[in-house]
């Protein structure tokens, strides 16, 4: 099959109260979330394929992607977990590295310290990952833009991607800091952009599209058409909206864009930086 429009970032679970108990104020997510669960959405939404990525942080979370991907034609690119931070780190790249599906490795860095990513054993195992040509998502809010800064310029041949556009606190209308911090980051050509989470970054039910714009302006611009990509964030977005109005919003947005461009950020981007095939 051929993948032209791609959602770079959804989850899958079986819902466990004890494991998921950061959905405690999100009574929506406390349930299972599957693939038969978004196809229809993304068949309604035109998106051929989306990329799972890891919510827990635990081995058996990156197999569990990937027996679904064995079954869901759907899942066409896998975001897991390892411990980048472990001893045996390479070997546990090695032994992951049979599964194709999986692109990329994740760690939830918006729950550690700000300074998690400057830490020197994270970095060794980060390190690690470019032998096999994966991707490393970062995951951080604003907070942490600092130290992420730092840390991308230690890495300029490793493929890096941020997270949400960093989860901007769109709820609030901050946006001085995150956007110097995110200019900053953008000049480093190796790192992306993912256009995605910010529903849940704005008054849930209550945000207008307009809320968006100040923050997509600065990641278009920073980033560039070639270095940014569609994600949904699903089911996480249900807390907050639902699909068709993020990918609606994101149209309207991109309106007077060139086709070329909008097919570039809506599956291009996603097909080379993800090396989907």
């Amino acid at each position: 099959m051929t993948y032209y429009s791609i959602d770079t970032h959804v989850h899958f679970w079986k819902y466990n109260k004890v494991r998921d108990a950061w959905m405690d104020d999100m009574k929506i997510l406390q349930q299972d979330y599957l693939p038969e669960h978004l196809m229809l959405n993304l068949k309604r939404n035109g998106i051929d394929g989306c990329v799972a990525v890891q919510a827990s942080q635990e081995e058996v979370e990156t197999r569990f992607l990937v027996e679904l991907s064995k079954t869901h034609d759907i899942i066409i690119g896998v975001v897991g977990w390892v411990d980048l931070r472990a001893d045996n780190v390479e070997e546990r790249l090695e032994h992951f590295s049979e599964h194709t599906i999986i692109k990329g490795y994740r760690h939830i860095v918006q729950a550690e310290a700000n300074d998690f990513l400057l830490r020197e054993d994270f970095q060794r195992g980060v390190k690690a990952l470019k032998q096999y040509d994966y991707t490393y998502d970062i995951l951080v809010f604003p907070k942490q833009l600092e130290s992420t800064h730092a840390f991308v310029s230690k890495f300029p041949d490793q493929k890096l991607i941020i997270d949400h556009c960093a989860k901007p606190e769109a709820r609030n209308k901050k946006i001085d800091d995150w956007k110097k911090w995110m200019k900053e980051i953008a000049q480093n050509k190796n790192v992306c952009c993912k256009v995605s989470g910010l529903f849940t970054e704005a008054l849930w039910k209550e945000w207008r599209p307009a809320d968006f714009y100040p923050y997509l302006d600065v990641v278009f611009e920073a980033f560039g058409i070639d270095r940014i990509m569609f994600g949904s964030d699903w089911p996480v977005i249900l807390v907050a909206g639902i699909y068709v109005q993020w990918k609606s919003l994101l149209e309207k947005y991109m309106e007077r864009f060139k086709e070329e461009e909008k097919e570039k950020f809506f599956g291009a981007n996603a097909i080379r930086f993800y090396n989907i095939v």
